[in-house]
């Protein structure tokens, strides 16, 4: 009798689970499939909230020192190339608009067109990269890293024949702390785009698998959001850094 009546209570227990039939992908603390993507949303969403927190802090010192420090700021922000810097701005908004179009791939069920758009995306973001790394080399070629070799002399003081007028050097010595938030903001924007061609990958993988065009979309949705973000923390440096004091 004991162990009939322990078998009754087991089985009201998981009846719920073999009645109510539900995606594959729902997880078993979730009342439903909606409800699961409603809360990967809203804790995706929180993560982006620290992750806006976190650049804000960058942002505002830059904007002190900025304001402390100007003529210091336009010397070190016209050695950089205006170039490469929008070339990069134009990879980003396009890959932002590819991994959009991922999203939309896997909300309609087209692995085909999903894979191709991740893997668009994940080629921009290669780019991207390339050319930080063209503009991190120059920088270093020419003495531009902040520390014990910094030189930007040639800049700030130009020759006497140079319609230029020379800064002071004190103010020349300033362009240090430019260089040292390039570095420090531009390094770690870098660094969440390394992570996001990490997840690429991983998306890309599952994505070939079929993972995602069976209805399961919210990895690559929440993931569009972090990619979004990294594209969007740029279209501010680029201004910042890239156009102060530009004829």
């Amino acid at each position: 009798m004991a162990n009939d009546a322990t078998t009754s209570m087991h089985s009201e227990v998981v009846a719920p689970h073999d009645v109510h039939e539900h995606p594959w992908y729902q997880r078993h603390h979730f009342e439903t499939a909606e409800q699961q993507r409603e809360a990967a949303s809203f804790g995706m969403w929180l993560f982006l909230l620290t992750e806006i927190m976190f650049f804000g802090g960058l942002f505002m010192a830059y904007l002190l020192y900025r304001n402390w420090y100007y003529d210091a700021f336009v010397s070190g922000s016209n050695t950089l190339s205006l170039f490469l810097g929008t070339l990069n701005t134009v990879v980003l908004i396009t890959s932002s608009f590819t991994m959009a179009c991922g999203v939309w791939a896997a909300e309609t069920r087209k692995k085909g067109m999903l894979l191709l758009f991740l893997g668009i995306t994940l080629f921009l973001g290669f780019v991207f990269l390339g050319i930080k790394g063209i503009e991190y080399k120059e920088k270093f070629d020419l003495n531009h890293v902040p520390g014990a070799h910094f030189d930007i002399s040639e800049f700030v003081n130009p020759p006497a024949h140079s319609h230029e007028k020379p800064l002071p050097v004190d103010m020349a010595n300033r362009t240090q702390i430019y260089f040292s938030l390039y570095f420090a903001m531009t390094g770690i924007h870098a660094l969440h785009m390394i992570i996001g061609i990490g997840i690429l990958f991983v998306l890309l993988y599952k994505a070939w698998q079929g993972v995602y065009t069976t209805g399961y979309v919210q990895p690559i949705e929440n993931f569009g959001l972090y990619w979004h973000l990294v594209d969007i923390v740029w279209i501010f440096l680029f201004p910042l850094l890239y156009l102060i004091n530009r004829h």
